[in-house]
């Protein structure tokens, strides 16, 4: 049993959501989301809330309910609030900057990255070691600050490289004389 699928997402005042079939649009303040629910859960609009159920007891039914609620609970969050993930950069002359449609960023390579900021997502630096990314799309946004993060990540012995604002990095002793 889905401990998730079994809660229903409540619409807060200001959003808007429609179900047509398996597909579950959601209308907020920040824009506008869908997501196609599977095969194997139905979904329905009751009283201001969302609700997930899976259509029968098979495993992959009962796999994709929780999951599938979860996905409709952050349509939900995104339109209304919004998400954000924040990126630390630590190193000797490592840093970041935006310009235009594009985040500049020096990490200790004999040449300058140049990422494309995706659309859909919003990347500021409100200083030179801090990259914000932001947006209405969870997915979109995880995937956009793991690929900024992938360019360098953290490494054990002194913590250089760019990291989650929120991440710890397991320091590692150096050379013993």
């Amino acid at each position: 049993m889905s401990r998730v699928g079994k809660k229903p997402v409540q619409i807060p005042s200001g959003v808007t959501a429609t179900v047509d079939g398996q597909m579950v649009k959601v209308k907020g303040s920040k824009g506008e989301l869908s997501f196609l629910v599977p095969e194997e859960v139905s979904v329905a609009l009751e009283n201001g809330a969302v609700t997930v159920s899976p259509r029968d007891e098979s495993k992959t039914a009962r796999a994709k309910w929780g999951m599938s609620r979860a996905q409709v609970a952050n349509l939900v969050e995104g339109v209304s609030k919004g998400f954000e993930k924040r990126l630390e950069i630590n190193g000797v002359g490592y840093r970041a900057a935006v310009a235009g449609k594009v985040l500049k960023l020096s990490l200790g390579y004999s040449h300058d990255i140049d990422y494309e900021i995706p659309a859909g997502v919003t990347i500021t630096t409100p200083k030179p070691t801090e990259v914000v990314v932001a947006g209405i799309d969870k997915q979109k946004v995880g995937q956009t600050a793991a690929e900024i993060r992938e360019y360098r990540g953290p490494e054990p012995y002194k913590g250089k490289g760019v990291k989650y604002a929120d991440e710890f990095i397991f320091r590692k002793e150096g050379k013993k004389k």
